[in-house]
């Protein structure tokens, strides 16, 4: 996805790029670029212990950058019409482990973009409407559904993931 992009440039959607790829995913694609530009320009700056940190009980920035990743391939995994694997639930329930260092988290975050991006590009467009099962209860939704729920649950947590750093940066400007 990139550099992180001049703050005068419109948001990925507004560029005119991936004009190859199908409406759907590309505003799929558009989102998750714009998710790794917003986390490098509001969180990219944070030090492994403010990276950790939970003001007011927030969940850590750590948290949202390996959720967003987590999530990610286990949405694609379901689009993709697959169960998950016990590495995925074993994830899952780390998800929230202390102690992680930024330049890990921002790893397994960008990786988790560029993979998801190779599996996005992957769903044609004949396939939005097949039906999927998430979850233990096999809930409903269809390729497509899960494919737009990608794109909002990442800015969900992006939007988390900032506010939780600006109020770790205002705390390190007040010491």
């Amino acid at each position: 996805m990139g550099d992180l992009a001049e703050p005068d440039l419109p948001e990925p959607w507004l560029r005119g790029t991936l004009a190859e790829v199908p409406p759907v995913q590309r505003a799929v694609l558009h989102a998750l670029e714009l998710a790794e530009e917003d986390m490098k320009r509001w969180c990219g700056g944070l030090t492994d212990g403010e990276i950790n940190a939970s003001p007011s009980g927030l969940p850590p920035v750590a948290f949202q950058l390996r959720h967003i990743a987590r999530s990610l391939d286990r949405l694609l995994t379901y689009a993709e019409g697959r169960s998950l694997s016990a590495e995925q639930m074993a994830k899952l329930k780390s998800e929230s482990a202390a102690g992680s260092s930024r330049d890990d988290v921002f790893a397994e975050f960008e990786a988790a973009i560029r993979n998801g991006s190779i599996r996005i590009r992957a769903f044609g467009n004949d396939s939005l409407e097949q039906v999927r099962n998430v979850g233990r209860r096999h809930l409903p939704t269809t390729v497509g559904g899960l494919l737009v729920h990608v794109a909002e649950h990442t800015q969900r947590h992006v939007g988390q993931a900032i506010t939780t750093a600006k109020i770790v940066q205002v705390r390190r400007a007040v010491r």
